[in-house]
């Protein structure tokens, strides 16, 4: 284990080909500020360049994974002006984006709550695992706002008709519901939740890592498309993969039964 680059408001330590970055404000329960924002997403920028990670996995430090905008934040868009604001707003979709195009898996292991921006986090992470005791909210028509920025994410994930009763209710529900709307991927008790996390880490380490990052640039590729719009695409890819290294290696490991040797691993 060893300790990566420091980003304000977060912990980040890297083991092997593992990533770890941890919100790190407890004391507001990892609630977004400005400083947590852009940290966010100078991290993901250096974990798309970095040919050593693997996988990356994201949680919340203290009690709660994330509670959405913290109070000091909120309380300054009041006087801001509608520039300043969508200043504001842009650096958080910009963060969004450059979390959700990550090129390698990320993992979220969410417990506590997620609230607000804390749902467009988990919106954006490839695979997630929750506390069975977690609980989840758009709680911000609460606010008077509404949960904007996170909604292409999340509307990815949950479908429109799931988005209608939470965006327009903003009720809080349970990490079984969660898991159903496909918002979360696995639900275990709270002591469970590291183990699982490597399972799925390791699980993914298994895989051939060019391999890996192309499944995840195929997925936002494809979603949404006809499938007859996308044949050069997909054949393409198919096609290039079997001719690869990489792919080669596989293969010829199947056959053999034995284990491939990825390169890097």
């Amino acid at each position: 284990m060893s300790d990566a680059r420091p980003f304000e408001h977060l912990q980040v330590r890297r083991e092997g080909a593992v990533e770890h970055v941890v919100l790190d404000r407890p004391e507001v329960r990892n609630a977004f500020n400005p400083a947590l924002v852009r940290a966010l997403a100078a991290w993901a920028a250096s974990v798309a360049v970095s040919p050593d990670v693997r996988v990356a996995v994201l949680s919340g430090a203290g009690r709660v994974f994330c509670a959405g905008g913290d109070l000091a934040s909120m309380a300054a868009t009041i006087d801001a002006t509608r520039e300043e604001n969508l200043a504001d707003a842009a650096a958080m979709a910009a963060m969004f984006e450059a979390l959700d195009r990550l090129p390698v898996p990320l993992i979220g292991r969410v417990h506590g709550t997620a609230l607000g921006g804390g749902v467009g986090l988990t919106a954006v992470c490839d695979i997630v695992v929750a506390a069975e005791d977690a609980v989840f909210g758009f709680t911000e028509v609460k606010l008077g706002i509404v949960p904007s920025v996170i909604s292409p994410y999340v509307l990815a994930k949950i479908g429109r008709s799931a988005a209608r009763d939470l965006f327009l209710t903003g009720a809080r529900f349970d990490a079984p519901r969660a898991r159903a709307l496909g918002l979360v991927h696995a639900v275990v008790p709270a002591e469970a939740l590291d183990t699982t996390v490597a399972q799925y880490a390791a699980e993914i380490l298994s895989a051939g890592p060019e391999a890996v990052r192309c499944a995840k640039r195929l997925v936002r590729e494809v979603a949404g498309r006809e499938p007859a719009d996308v044949v050069p695409l997909t054949t393409g890819t198919l096609a290039d993969r079997r001719v690869s290294a990489e792919g080669q290696e596989g293969l010829r490991a199947f056959l053999e039964k034995r284990r491939p040797k990825w390169e890097g691993s």
